[in-house]
């Protein structure tokens, strides 16, 4: 069978698990000792690992077997099986409470294990040993019906004096009533049904050690320490110190001999102390048990200095403590103090300045003993004031300049000292020794200076303060103004801490002049168009100021001669000069009114343009440079511009051939010039007003009209043109020719200027119209016999038009309607028609096949006519027409066909085959 144990469990044997089957999910052959948590139980649904061999089956079931460690020999098979049909057994109940068991969980093994374990003997090994009682295990052995257990001391192996019996189904068995700390050879035998042997094995085990003696000692080393004395027992190799407390902690520690430390426990706690020998073998009974308490823990204490004088020193609240204990000593010095409280902080006053102090305290207890002490605690106090000796002035060595700030020491004070000087204006400096210096400081600075000491606790108090002011600083805002003609100002701000002042004059031609005063300003002889370096220096009692600001300054360049003003266009000044003195750039300025128009420029011209007309200019060149400005007291030049422009052009076309032009303009007095520009030439006319009029202009002409101003000043610029378009030119020639009898072809020749022509033929019978860009049409819906009176209207591209008018045009006489052919005497046919009432003659003509052709005339108001000697046989195309008044035929008449068919030699039946239109 398989075995796992559990060992260190503390429970009762009334406790729940006791006998319960536990599911596990996956077992191994090789057995894994696996230890529960100190004072742990062991519930269904706890996972277990195996590791190492071959699987066997899973989901088995387990029983959990106690023994007792001193109980009766024996056992009792449970009844219950695996599913293999095996059997486990498990020893009687107990008779009391246990406090220390182990527990085994059994597994029968598979089908091909037990093939496996038949064809060897039995083996039999010693699973545990106690004082009075031993657990052996042997294997299954095939065939046999029971297994019996003999023991007999090894000095006396054949006086057996015990032995245990089992079923067939057990593989653990326990053997009881044995000595203490004696070797022992115990044999199984198994036994079929005749209690005959079938194998055997032995194996030779000694019991435990005797019962030990109760600790004889116990004592605290510290508040999770106790330090345990006991009489050595005979044959031990080694001894178990079982502790335990009343909330359900539970350890076993393993010595090797006495005292022993019992470490990692709770302060302030009770336990109850047990020891057992053990070798090899096993263990010994516990010894009866000894009670014993920890002490109180040591408090965390914790100090700060806040002064220079005290010590506070605090501590979280300690359990069950009923006031604290401290103890104080001062470095170097013989002094030490003992200071009781029941509070948790201690406030310690009347110290030495910077001393370094040792604390360490320790609580008592309900009881009246104290704890464990805490760890020392090093508390310096903080340093005394230091007393700050003098202040000064100092030039650094890269230029920069400081203060040099010294104090005296006390050699009295413990450990390392830090000073820390600092001036209101934000400086500070640190030094262990007995100076240090502020930097940077600047000029015209007071500073409010204290020192402090530090050391490990905390600041001192500062020192008394010391007020030092540092040199001025230079003046600034250097400017200068040029006075009267010849005469500069120098001035400059004024500074505090300042209490006289000095200015430098430097010319470009290498002379200095300087100037000492208390006030703000000094006064030197200068001139325009020169350039002059000034600097100024302040004093007071701690010297002069650093150099500082260099007024680099160029006084105003001198007025341009020579001013020269022309008017080069309508709108533009051309002014020129000569160049002057310590000029970089002249401003050019020409004011009219309110207008100002500005010209900047480093050449000694320039052009203003953009200027307004007809307008009255001052102009002005002022000479500028960069440092000082420009010179505004030079003379002005006065310069008229020309006319303006005209505005507002209109054009007025009075007739075809005169225009009218009229125009807006506020010149104080010009002339006006008016042109219009065509393919012809020019057209003018001049006025003084404000319009005029433009004659013989010819018809379909394009013009650009503008207007001039002239004036004593100039000429201005023409106005802006406008367009004029002459009525457009008639056609001289126009021609209407008929087509047919409703359609006529109107054509006529070119017309200057004309692009669209709209030609009507009208009568009181009707009228005709034809649009066309073309220089003919076509008109349809004409009346024959009609006379008709020709217009035309010529239009321009701008939509002018001409109208026109032409000579009458008369349709051609209306053909006849009606008509028929009528078989007459001796092979002759006769043309009736219905006559249209016209005044015409008419003429009938009969155009046979075979070239048989015949014609007959009819008078006004005549409606026939005979045509004779007609050809039979044959078809004929048949016209009635009337005569123009030239003798012509009117050609627009239809034709009609019939066939004229023979009777015999003579004509015989006239059949209308239809009509047609003219070919």
């Amino acid at each position: 069978m398989l075995l796992v144990e559990f060992e260190g469990i503390k429970v009762n044997s009334d406790s729940s698990f006791v006998g319960k089957t536990f599911q596990l999910t996956a077992l191994h052959f090789e057995v894994a000792k696996l230890v529960s948590k100190p004072g742990g139980r062991v519930g269904e649904g706890d996972k277990f690992g195996f590791s190492g061999g071959d699987d066997i089956k899973t989901g088995g079931e387990c029983i959990i077997i106690v023994i007792d460690q001193g109980g009766g020999g024996g056992s009792r098979d449970n009844g219950r099986g695996r599913d293999d049909g095996s059997q486990v057994t498990e020893p009687a109940p107990f008779p009391r409470c246990i406090s220390v068991l182990r527990c085994y969980w059994i597994f029968a093994p598979s089908g091909r294990d037990q093939m496996e374990a038949a064809a060897q003997d039995i083996q039999v090994s010693v699973f545990s040993v106690t004082t009075k009682a031993a657990i052996l295990r042997w294997s299954r052995f095939s065939g046999a019906s029971s297994y019996k257990i003999t023991v007999a001391p090894k000095s006396s192996p054949s006086n057996h004096m015990a032995f245990a019996a089992f079923g067939p189904n057990t593989v653990l068995g326990s053997v009881n009533s044995l000595f203490p700390n004696i070797m022992y050879i115990f044999t199984v035998e198994a036994l079929d049904s005749s209690q005959v042997t079938l194998s055997s094995a032995a194996v030779e085990s000694s019991t435990a050690p005797e019962m030990m003696d109760p600790i004889q000692t116990m004592k605290s080393k510290d508040s999770e320490t106790l330090i345990t004395s006991f009489n050595l027992e005979t044959g031990a190799t080694h001894y178990i110190l079982r502790i335990q407390n009343t909330k359900g902690f539970f350890r076993e520690d393993t010595v090797s001999s006495t005292p022993a430390e019992i470490e990692s426990l709770a302060p302030y706690t009770e336990y109850t102390l047990s020891i057992m020998a053990a070798h090899g073998g096993g263990r010994s009974q516990p010894s009866l048990p000894l009670t014993a308490k920890t002490v109180l823990p040591p408090p965390q204490l914790s100090a700060s200095s806040p002064s220079n004088d005290s010590i506070i020193v605090s501590w979280a609240p300690v359990a069950h403590a009923v006031h604290y204990t401290l103890s104080t000593y001062q470095f170097g010095s013989n002094t030490s103090m003992k200071h009781n409280t029941s509070n948790t902080n201690l406030t310690l006053s009347g110290l030495d300045a910077g001393a370094l102090f040792v604390i360490e305290g320790f609580a008592w207890d309900l009881e009246g003993r104290p704890g464990e002490g805490s760890l020392y605690v090093n508390q310096t106090t903080r340093p005394p004031s230091p007393f700050c000796a003098n202040v000064s002035a100092v030039v650094m060595s890269n230029g920069v300049s400081g203060l040099s700030v010294s104090w005296e020491l006390d050699q009295r004070v413990y450990g390392s000292i830090q000073y820390h000087a600092t001036s209101d204006q934000n400086l500070t400096c640190n030094s262990t020794s007995s100076s240090c210096t502020l930097r940077p400081v600047s000029c015209g600075e007071v500073h409010t200076i204290q020192v402090t000491a530090f050391n490990e606790a905390g600041p001192s108090q500062p020192s008394s303060p010391v007020v030092f002011i540092t040199f001025p600083c230079p003046p600034q805002s250097l400017a200068l103004m040029e006075s009267t003609a010849g005469n500069c100002t120098l001035t400059w701000d004024t500074l505090p801490h300042a209490d006289s002042y000095q200015a430098f004059i430097e010319s470009g031609a290498g002379t200095e002049e300087a100037c000492n005063t208390t006030s703000n300003n000094c006064t030197y002889h200068c001139k325009c168009g020169h350039t002059y370096l000034m600097s100024v220096f302040a004093f007071n009692h701690a010297g002069s100021s650093p150099r500082g600001q260099i007024l680099n300054y160029t006084t105003l360049p001198c007025c341009p001669e020579a001013v020269s003003v022309s008017l080069v266009s309508t709108d533009t000044l051309e002014i020129t000069w000569t160049a002057s003195q310590g000029a970089q750039l002249y401003e050019t300025r020409a004011a009219g009114g309110s207008e100002v128009i500005l010209c900047n420029d480093t050449a000694p011209v320039c052009a203003l343009s953009d200027l307004s007309c007809d307008r009255r200019y001052s102009v002005l060149v002022t000479p500028c440079n960069e440092i000082s400005g420009c010179n505004r007291a030079c003379k002005a030049h006065t310069k008229n511009t020309a006319p303006c422009m005209p505005m507002n052009l209109m054009l007025n076309l009075k007739t075809s051939s005169c225009v009218g032009v009229s125009w807006t303009a506020n010149n104080r007095a010009a002339t006006y010039t008016v042109s219009a520009s065509g393919d012809d030439g020019r057209h003018n006319c001049t006025t003084n007003g404000n319009s005029c009029d433009i004659t013989d202009l010819p018809c379909g002409s394009m013009y650009e009209v503008s207007v001039t101003a002239t004036g004593p000043f100039g000429q201005s610029l023409p106005s802006y043109s406008d367009s004029l378009e002459t009525e457009p030119c008639c056609p001289g020639n126009l021609t209407v020719d008929q087509v047919t009898q409703a359609v006529t072809n109107v054509s006529w020749s070119h017309a200057k200027g004309a692009h669209l022509f709209i030609t009507s033929l009208t009568s009181t019978r009707g009228h005709a119209r034809c649009h066309t860009q073309d220089p003919h049409c076509l008109m349809g819906c004409i009346t024959c016999g009609t006379n008709y009176t020709v217009t035309m209207e010529a239009f321009s591209l701008s939509g002018r038009s001409s109208n026109c008018s032409y000579q009458g045009f008369s349709s051609s006489a209306c053909c006849p309607s009606g008509v028929r052919l009528y078989r007459t005497a001796n092979n002759s046919l006769r043309v009736y028609w219905r006559s249209a009432g016209s005044s015409h003659s008419s003429i009938t003509e009969m155009v046979g096949s075979s070239s048989n052709n015949y014609t007959c005339t009819a008078s006004s108001g005549e409606s026939s006519c005979d045509v004779g000697n007609i050809q039979c046989g044959d078809v004929y195309h048949v016209v009635v027409a009337p005569l123009t008044p030239e003798g012509g035929r009117v050609l627009f008449c239809p034709q009609r066909q019939y066939s004229v068919t023979c009777s015999g030699s003579n004509v015989g039946t006239v059949i209308y085959r239809g009509k047609r239109s003219v070919d």
